[in-house]
């Protein structure tokens, strides 16, 4: 990476190098916004930028995986407009930087990354976090403001009404561990995940239009049980207020799509809470039972899958070794994550990847969803193929 950086800008650029990892939610969809709980895992994919300043006012962006170049006058940055392509992500970022405190100086940036867009795997998060570490250049910025900035880059500039799950386990993922996160405190806790098991993502190489307006609707949605909810309930201020109990007290004066997406919601923070739980204990049984029960939720109804992830959870189930599959991401595309004996992860992989090439006619790529350390400056890069 470093050679490719000097070759494009300039041999005597000693560029540092910046690295954010993607994410997968073993469990928690959609409850993020609503400020519930998520329990995702950092992964080792990741996006990698070389940052060096240049000393001529340009914020130059090079995309190696999209092979364009931005640029961009840091004079004018505040002004800059959103274009809708991928430079949204990082100007967003420069913008709230900018707003922070934390003026942008001119420097170049090339960005490497082994995130897939459009799989659910948060390539978005990955690339805004990654941007900010680059334009701070070593400056002290405190991790959760941070992951709160990249949020507001991506709601403010990009236009998409995120939770803050994405940047935060960006930021704040382990080795090792999940993380479970509440969204309303901004808190969170590492919870072990048991032995002899491995969570693997599969892509299902399809990324629908309704995606982003979808997303949109279903915030609304939940919007509107709050409202309808607090005339019963008023200490109700998100879904995650609500109880199971209560909302079975209150479902007859949702409207029917609206009654769908809060039994989602509640529910699926419900599930997150047991489900951290059946890891304390090892069971991987009760482990795989929520995140079906997750996938048939989020199919049913929060109506975010598709015939493509709903195939491969389906296919998945019926595979030896397999505890429990759900998609994960926003939905209409993207990955189905899951939970399988170890022992058995090679030849699923293989009997997931041929029932999708006879179904579909397409091989899905196929991720180890191996937990990871959050977001960081890259020190060896030795142990990074492909930095040197």
């Amino acid at each position: 990476m470093i050679p490719e950086f000097r070759e494009r800008f300039g041999p005597t650029a000693q560029p540092s190098v910046y690295r954010a990892p993607g994410r997968v939610n073993l469990i928690g969809e959609h409850t993020d916004y609503n400020l519930g709980f998520v329990l995702p895992v950092a992964l080792d994919l990741a996006t990698y930028i070389a940052a060096a300043p240049n000393g001529d006012g340009k914020l130059r962006i090079y995309s190696e995986n999209r092979r364009e170049q931005r640029e961009f006058d840091t004079s004018t940055l505040g002004t800059v407009g959103r274009t809708g392509d991928w430079t949204d992500y990082p100007v967003g970022v420069a913008q709230e930087l900018v707003r922070a405190g934390m003026p942008v100086d001119g420097m170049n940036l090339l960005i490497r990354s082994t995130v897939p867009d459009g799989s659910g795997l948060s390539s978005s998060a990955a690339l805004e976090v990654s941007s900010a570490l680059a334009m701070l250049a070593g400056r002290a910025f405190d991790p959760l403001e941070l992951a709160k900035l990249c949020q507001r880059a991506e709601r403010n500039f990009v236009g998409m009404p995120c939770g803050i799950m994405d940047q935060y386990i960006s930021i704040f993922g382990r080795e090792h561990s999940a993380v479970e996160i509440d969204c309303r405190s901004l808190g969170h806790r590492l919870v072990e995940l048991p032995g002899g098991i491995t969570f693997v993502a599969v892509n299902s190489e399809v990324k629908h239009e309704l995606s982003g307006s979808a997303y949109r609707e279903r915030v609304k949605e939940c919007a509107a049980a709050v409202e309808i909810i607090q005339s019963v309930f008023p200490d109700v201020q998100s879904l995650r207020d609500v109880t199971e109990e209560q909302f079975s007290a209150v479902a007859g004066r949702l409207p029917d799509v609206v009654m769908r997406r809060a039994r989602h919601v509640v529910t699926e923070d419900a599930r997150v809470n047991r489900f951290v739980e059946a890891s304390t204990l090892g069971d991987l049984a009760a482990m795989g039972k929520l995140m079906v029960e997750s996938h048939r939720s989020l199919q049913h109804d929060y109506e975010v899958s598709c015939e493509e992830l709903d195939f491969l959870v389906d296919t998945a189930l019926e595979i030896d070794g397999v505890y429990g599959s759900r998609m994960t991401g926003g939905g209409f595309g993207g990955c189905t994550v899951t939970l399988v004996d170890a022992d058995k992860a090679q030849a699923f992989r293989e009997a997931i990847a041929a029932a999708y090439q006879r179904k579909q006619g397409v091989i899905p790529r196929i991720y180890r969803c191996e937990p990871s350390a959050g977001a960081g400056e890259v020190k060896k890069f030795e142990t990074i193929p492909g930095l040197t």
